[in-house]
C-alpha cells in the first residue's frame, strides 16, 4: 500500500498493491515515468513518479509475472454474494405465522397509552398558554411634550 495526499484538496487517499501493480506494468509497456493516481474526492490527477511506486513495490516483476500465469477466475466467482444464494419461496403456515405477528404488533401498538409528555399537551389548558403582549400604538410614542417643542 502507498499513502498519498491529493497535491489540490489535501484528502489522504491509499494506492491498493493491485492498482500499483497495474499501474506499473503499463508503464513499463508504455515507457512512461509517471502515473496519474486520481483524488477520490476531487477526482484531479495526482502525478506519482516511476521510481517512487518501485520503492514501494520492488519485486514488481516477479508479482507481474506471477499474475499473468494465474488461471482466470470462473464466472461462478464474479457474481455478487446475494446473487448466488438460491432462495426457496416461504410456505403458506410460515406466511400465516409472520402476518398475524405483524398484526398483533399493530394492535398493541395502538392501544397502548400515549406518552407523558403527549398526555402533558393534552391537558394544558389554553388559558395557559402564552400569549405575547400587545405592543404600544405608533401615536403615542411619537408624541413630543409641549416643553420639548418650546425648547427647540
Amino acid at each position: 500500500m502507498m499513502n498519498l495526499r491529493c497535491l489540490y484538496c489535501q484528502t489522504p487517499f491509499t494506492l491498493g498493491r493491485p492498482e500499483m501493480l497495474t499501474a506499473l506494468v503499463i508503464m513499463n509497456e508504455k515507457n512512461q515515468n509517471h502515473y496519474d493516481a486520481h483524488c477520490p474526492r476531487c477526482r484531479r490527477a495526482n502525478s506519482i513518479s516511476r521510481q517512487r511506486m518501485e520503492l514501494f513495490f520492488p519485486n514488481w516483476k516477479e508479482a507481474a509475472k506471477q499474475q499473468a500465469s494465474m488461471p482466470a477466475a470462473p464466472a461462478a466467482d464474479l457474481l455478487p454474494a446475494t446473487a448466488s444464494l438460491k432462495t426457496e419461496p416461504l410456505s403458506k403456515s410460515v406466511k400465516a405465522a409472520t402476518l398475524k405477528a405483524a398484526a398483533t404488533k399493530k394492535n398493541a401498538a395502538a392501544s397502548a397509552k400515549p406518552s407523558a409528555s403527549k398526555r402533558q399537551r393534552a391537558s394544558k389548558p389554553e388559558s395557559a398558554k402564552k400569549t405575547t403582549p400587545s405592543k404600544a400604538s405608533p401615536s403615542k410614542t411619537n408624541k413630543t411634550s409641549s416643553k420639548d417643542k418650546k425648547k427647540k
